[in-house]
């Protein structure tokens, strides 16, 4: 295993000598990786990457090296064989034949049925309707169709119709550093600054100096003022991954617009919709979260709360406990949408999605009554019209 994926990452443009893949076995000999795929990335991260400005080209490396294994699936799900979700075929249906297959009828019913499914089903299953497998219309397994299931071993998402996906998902970071065509979105961020004077008076006021020396018939008046600061406080908060990977162009360049524009800029990610954690580095974001009850109470009621993402989502990441696609959310997304709008009451939210497509999506249809429907396009007109709202 560890031979291919050295010359891998050679291939990849690393520098990586033997020693240090002979440095990453002695460590593994001594079971410094443990048990865990996490625990082996950041002992081969260690070993492997002499040059921090590596580490990004490492991830995409590892990840598409190592691409499937997750060791972190819900108390749920038991261990699901692997041959039961190889890719050995895909299913392909007609628009007609896709109308004639209904959903379990809820998400109770839905994960009732999985546990039903772990506990009975003994061998692989291909092109069914009930069991754990592959290209059926099963609502459990990969590579089929069902207008409502869960998602298990799949490469990638298909029909983004899964209410919940039991892989491990790698997401990177928002470039912050991107400017072409930011300088619109620049300019509309801009209407929302304001400015005060705060410190101390140690800054010259040359208009207030030349009117009092004149004033003076000519003797020197010197006024000083404090320095005028950006006073706006903005708290951003992103969907990433999933749907929103159509939308990463925009999103960058209004994280990258919003990092010059705000002196005072917090932001944080999610997938789909909030909950009680979120992350700051999606490379970190099952190991490093950052709890949303510590966000408000870390940062104050004057910050102005912008959501950006596509709301396009199953309505039970919103609605239900447990309804999160990625884990076993306690209380609905709603709750935790009410508590953050109870803290920041000037809040916006900016979606990528054309404006013409909102009022057939369910989920947008449930953020923007959450929202009090605060809810723009992420164009120009949109950011106009969301810093009016933040005002």
């Amino acid at each position: 295993m560890l031979i291919p994926f050295f010359y891998r990452l050679r291939e990849g443009g690393m520098k990586t000598s033997l020693t240090e893949l002979l440095t990453l076995h002695e460590a593994m000999k001594s079971g410094l990786a443990g048990q865990s795929v996490d625990d082996f990335y950041f002992l081969a991260r260690t070993a492997l990457v002499k040059d921090e400005s590596h580490l990004d080209r490492f991830d995409r490396i590892f990840s598409a090296y190592f691409r499937g294994v997750d060791d972190s699936l819900s108390d749920l799900i038991q261990d699901v064989p692997e041959e039961w979700l190889q890719r050995q075929a895909e299913l392909s249906l007609s628009e007609e034949e896709r109308k004639l297959i209904e959903s379990m009828g809820g998400f109770e019913e839905l994960m009732k049925a999985l546990q039903e499914r772990l506990e009975e089903q003994e061998e692989r299953h291909e092109g069914g309707s009930k069991w754990i497998g592959t290209a059926g219309t099963s609502p459990f397994g990969a590579y089929g169709f069902n207008p409502e299931g869960v998602r298990i071993g799949q490469e990638g998402s298909r029909n983004r119709s899964a209410v919940k996906v039991w892989d491990k998902r790698d997401y990177r970071n928002l470039d912050d550093s991107i400017e072409l065509g930011t300088r619109n979105i620049k300019i509309a961020l801009r209407r929302l600054r304001k400015f005060a004077r705060e410190g101390a008076a140690d800054q010259l006021d040359l208009n207030d100096t030349i009117d009092k020396t004149a004033r003076n018939g000519g003797m020197l008046d010197i006024r000083m003022v404090p320095e005028r600061h950006n006073a706006v406080k903005v708290l951003l908060c992103l969907d990433i991954g999933g749907s929103m990977d159509d939308h990463v162009r925009v999103c960058e360049e209004t994280f990258s617009a919003a990092r010059s524009e705000f002196k005072h800029l917090e932001y944080f990610y999610f997938h789909n919709f909030v909950y009680e954690n979120m992350w700051k580095d999606n490379r970190r974001r099952q190991t490093e979260k950052t709890s949303t009850l510590d966000i408000t109470h870390k940062y104050a009621s004057d910050y102005k709360l912008i959501f950006v993402g596509d709301a396009t989502m199953s309505p039970y990441e919103i609605a239900y406990p447990g309804g999160s696609v990625e884990h076993w959310n306690e209380e609905p997304g709603a709750v935790w949408m009410k508590r953050l709008l109870q803290t920041y009451p000037k809040a916006i939210w900016l979606n990528p999605e054309p404006k013409s497509r909102w009022d057939y999506t369910p989920s947008v249809k449930l953020i923007r009554e959450l929202m009090g429907d605060r809810m723009y396009p992420l164009t120009i007109a949109g950011l106009d019209e969301g810093i009016k709202a933040l005002r």
